[in-house]
């Protein structure tokens, strides 16, 4: 137990992240809380601009290495360039967060089949790409950490967003899928299911529905929206040697959203 003790289980020191999403909201949080355990951090986003600003000051503040990198993480030769261009910087990516996602809110009589695939290739089937995109590089490096991001329609439907709700329950199971394949290559995979966190995507969605802020906000026993940092510990326990033997699992980050009857 002492041999334990004397280690910092939480040290990323050395490693390398790739957050793909991780120039702003919640993505950007767990970002900055990976940098403030010493990984360098790839910043992955569609906007050049937004992820070379969000690198930098993750940079600046955490005085780790950082990188940005434009991509479509919906466009196989995307996922595949972007995972190039780190590993030219980088000698391996150890930990992955697929935390890119969007969403579309229209019931399922009124959603086109365009509108659905573009939902669930953003949302799931990058998951699935970027994961494979980076398996070489973990497995040759002895091991690593993906953390998929999930929501609470990884639990519970939504009328007003089939496709959304669809994509992250599919989360859920791939990453169960992933965690019993890569178990031999001592790659752990996780997912984080974040409950209503004040972001960009949900500030929308309560402009969209009305009543939305008063319901949620009823349902949350910690009494208030979450923070981007308030997600930072999971993804830093997530990422570190401190849960090596955590794999297969979805952690709802909610403030007890889910407990509530």
């Amino acid at each position: 137990m002492g041999s334990l003790i004397a280690v910092d289980l939480f040290d990323l020191s050395g490693k390398t992240a790739l957050v793909t999403g991780g120039n702003g909201g919640i993505g950007l949080g767990m970002a900055e809380g990976l940098a403030s355990r010493g990984a360098n951090l790839v910043v992955l986003g569609r906007n050049p601009e937004k992820s070379a600003a969000a690198a930098l000051k993750i940079r600046d503040e955490y005085k780790v290495e950082t990188l940005a990198v434009s991509a479509d993480v919906s466009v196989e030769a995307d996922v595949a360039r972007a995972v190039d261009e780190a590993l030219a910087r980088f000698d391996a990516i150890n930990i992955l967060i697929n935390n890119a996602g969007i969403n579309i809110r229209k019931p399922a009589d009124q959603m086109t089949l365009d509108e659905w695939h573009t939902v669930m290739n953003v949302n799931l089937t990058s998951a699935f790409m970027m994961s494979k995109a980076v398996y070489p590089s973990m497995k040759n490096a002895g091991g690593g950490k993906v953390i998929n991001i999930g929501s609470m329609t990884s639990i519970f439907g939504a009328g007003f967003a089939p496709a959304y709700a669809t994509s992250k329950g599919g989360i859920v199971q791939l990453t169960k899928s992933q965690a019993l394949a890569w178990a031999v290559d001592n790659i752990q995979v996780n997912a984080i299911l974040p409950g209503w966190f004040d972001t960009d995507l949900t500030k929308r969605a309560r402009q969209e529905i009305a009543g939305m802020h008063e319901r949620v906000l009823s349902r949350i026993a910690a009494g208030r929206w979450g923070t981007p940092a308030d997600i930072a510990g999971t993804a830093i326990w997530l990422a570190s040697p401190a849960s090596n033997y955590v794999t297969g699992i979805a952690i709802a980050v909610d403030g007890g959203y889910t407990a509530m009857l």
